[in-house]
């Protein structure tokens, strides 16, 4: 039995798709009936086959809820942590911390209970330590706490260490740490913003630069590395470095919309989310915003994908190819 958690999210509907063309055995956890209309309309990227999606067995619980989580693990061999709380608003800070950190917890004591083989934990390049020589950040990168980390750093490196204890109490883990995903049928959080602003003809763009990546080149080399001998290994999961204005620029295109001209500086965007950050705290509505969404639209961070690809020998999709993929599944009014 392979058991997924956050199998409702974008990562975590992409993989159960692609899971369900070799595996019968799949329990994926869910927290609301609506979510699961979401993976569907995954699915129906892919197939028109509705047998794929029954073959997953639906279990409704909490992670963060000890009770509710150990009958998932009745049967399992294989775990996909892919539940997270993604959030760059301070605000969020202690649900992170329960989620993100708890919940691994929480999913690495059941996984050594329950004597699973093997556990893939997704984790993020924000917990990756930068480079200290402008070379590419590679998994060698050490982590450094006494930045200005976010807290969905902070929350996500403390994940790993979860997951890396696991490795000492006889499971087997993967850790993969993707870029920026990019992927269809998520288009109101995380990268689907992005398409969403921009087919409603978004006008600005930063320089800023960081790694990104197709969904499908996140769960493929999740499900070969797990059916592999390899353990114990992260691996960064970058197909190319790109700046944002490319990324806008080559969304525009594939919606054939006007290009975003109107670039912003770094000294814009340091008094837009003071100012966002003013309104939220008298309106109590999150902020448009935040201190450290600013500074990653800026910053300059380029990784290398060498090791995933050297270990399995994989190749990965160019990033405009997944962007054509990701515009033609919008759904255009």
């Amino acid at each position: 039995m392979i058991l997924v958690t956050g199998g409702t999210g974008l990562v975590g509907s992409h993989l159960l798709y692609h899971l369900s063309l070799k595996n019968d055995n799949i329990r994926a956890i869910y927290r609301t009936d609506s979510s699961l209309e979401k993976v569907k309309k995954v699915f129906s990227f892919y197939t028109d086959d509705a047998t794929f999606f029954s073959k997953i067995e639906w279990f409704q619980a909490d992670i963060t809820q000890v009770p509710a989580m150990i009958p998932a693990f009745v049967g399992v061999k294989h775990v996909y942590h892919c539940a997270a709380f993604i959030s760059f608003n301070q605000k969020d800070y202690r649900e992170m911390r329960k989620v993100n950190i708890h919940g691994t917890e929480i999913i690495v004591n059941l996984s050594v209970d329950a004597k699973v083989e093997k556990l893939c934990f997704v984790s993020s390049i924000a917990a990756v330590g930068k480079s200290l020589d402008d070379n590419l950040i590679d998994e060698e990168c050490e982590w450094n706490k006494e930045l200005d980390n976010s807290g969905y750093s902070i929350t996500k490196f403390g994940a790993e260490m979860e997951v890396w204890r696991a490795s000492q109490e006889g499971v087997e883990v993967i850790i993969v740490n993707p870029g920026v995903i990019l992927g269809s049928g998520f288009w109101n959080a995380g990268s689907g913003k992005l398409f969403s602003q921009v087919y409603n003809g978004f006008k600005y763009y930063t320089e800023g630069i960081t790694g990104f990546v197709a969904v499908q080149d996140v769960v493929k080399p999740m499900i070969q590395l797990m059916n592999s001998t390899v353990k114990n290994e992260r691996f960064i999961l970058v197909s190319e470095n790109k700046s944002f204005k490319e990324i806008f620029f080559l969304i525009a295109d594939g919606f054939g919309k006007k290009r975003p001209s109107i670039k912003i500086k770094p000294w814009q965007t340091a008094i837009f989310w003071r100012f966002s950050w003013l309104v939220s705290k008298i309106t109590g509505i999150a902020p448009l915003i935040t201190k450290y969404s600013a500074k990653s639209a800026h910053s300059v961070s380029k990784y290398s994908s060498e090791k995933i690809k050297n270990t399995i020998n994989y190749e990965f999709e160019p990033v405009d190819k997944s962007i054509e993929r990701v515009c033609e599944n919008y759904p255009k009014e």
